[in-house]
C-alpha cells in the first residue's frame, strides 16, 4: 500500500447531523446502503444532499472480491418487505432519480433478478415519476435472469467491469471478463432504448494501454455512460493500491472514452459507479 496520500482525495469530515438523520431514516427500514457498506468515501456529501444507493438483497455477498469492503459469507434470506420500504424511503427521501444495487448472489438460481425487478417495479408505483437505475451482477452469466431485469421498468441498468483483464483473478476471483461484458452487450441487443453503464476503479497496477483496452470492449458492446475513479484500499487485508492516478490522467482517459463514442463521461479520483448519478441522468 502506498504511504503518501494525494491532496486531491482529501475531503472534509461529512456533516455528523446530516449523516446520523439519513442512518436513522435507512435503518427504520431495514435497509441497507452501499454508501456505508463498502466505505465509500463520498457517503457524507451524498447524505447531506439526501441521496443513497440501496443495497439490495442484504449485506452479504457470496463472493470474496480482493477490494470490496461488503461482507462475505453466507447470504441473508430475501426479506419480502424490501420492495415496499425501498419505495417508500424514494418517497420519503423526495428522490426523482432512484439507484439500486446489490450484493452477489450465487445462491439463488436467478441471481436475485426476479426480487430486484420487483423492487424496480414496487419503486415505480409509488413513486412513478422517478428514474431508476440498478447496478447488478454478473448474474452468474445467466442470460435469461438478465431478460427479467430487461423487462423491468427501468431506465438504467448498470454493471461495473471494475478493472482490466490481466487482474481479474487477483481483484474479482468469482468474475470473468468475457461474462462481465457480455452482460452489457446483450442488455443493448435485447434492450436497445435502455441506458447502459460501467465502471472501472483505477490504481491496482493496471497500465493505460489496458484501460483503454476495456474502454474500447465497453464502446463496441454498446456501453453509453462509464465512470472512472480511484481505488481505494478498504482495509490492510484487501487488494493494496498500487498507484493514485492524477487529475491530469483522470481528464486525458475521459477525453479518450468520447473520442470513442461513450455519451457520457464521469471521471476523477472521487467518483463512483452510483456518485451523482441522479445529477448527470
Amino acid at each position: 500500500m502506498l504511504d503518501t496520500f494525494p491532496e486531491w482525495l482529501k475531503i472534509p469530515a461529512p456533516d455528523e447531523r446530516a449523516l446520523k438523520e439519513m442512518q436513522d431514516l435507512v435503518k427504520g427500514l431495514s435497509l441497507h446502503t452501499v454508501c456505508e457498506e463498502a466505505n465509500c468515501p463520498n457517503v457524507g456529501e451524498c447524505f447531506k444532499s439526501r441521496t443513497a444507493t440501496f443495497l439490495l438483497m442484504g449485506k452479504v455477498c457470496t463472493r470474496d472480491c480482493g477490494f470490496c469492503a461488503v461482507s462475505h459469507g453466507k447470504p441473508m434470506p430475501l426479506n419480502p418487505d424490501e420492495p415496499q420500504r425501498v419505495a417508500e424511503a424514494s418517497l420519503k427521501l423526495g428522490l426523482k432519480y432512484v439507484v439500486l444495487t446489490c450484493v452477489t448472489r450465487d445462491d439463488l438460481v436467478d441471481g436475485g433478478a426476479s426480487y430486484m425487478a420487483s423492487v424496480v417495479a414496487e419503486v415505480k408505483k409509488l413513486n412513478p415519476h422517478a428514474r431508476v437505475e440498478l447496478l447488478v451482477s454478473d448474474l452468474a452469466g445467466n442470460l435469461e435472469a438478465l431478460q427479467i431485469l430487461l423487462e423491468a421498468p427501468l431506465d438504467v441498468l448498470a454493471h461495473n467491469m471494475e478493472t482490466v483483464r490481466s487482474l481479474y483473478k487477483p481483484v474479482r476471483p468469482g468474475a470473468l471478463y468475457e461474462r462481465s461484458l457480455a452482460i452489457l452487450e446483450n442488455a443493448r441487443k435485447s434492450a436497445p432504448a435502455l441506458v447502459t453503464k460501467s465502471g472501472l476503479m483505477l490504481g491496482l497496477g493496471e497500465s493505460p494501454d489496458e484501460v483503454e483496452e476495456v474502454m474500447k470492449d465497453l464502446s463496441n458492446a454498446g456501453c453509453d455512460v462509464l465512470t472512472l475513479g480511484q481505488y481505494l484500499q478498504p482495509s490492510p487485508d484487501h487488494f493494496p493500491v498500487k498507484e493514485y492516478i492524477t487529475p491530469a490522467k483522470y481528464q486525458a482517459y475521459e477525453s479518450k472514452a468520447y473520442e470513442l463514442g461513450f455519451k457520457l463521461v464521469l471521471a476523477g479520483p472521487l467518483v463512483r459507479s452510483s456518485y451523482m448519478a441522479g445529477s448527470f441522468a
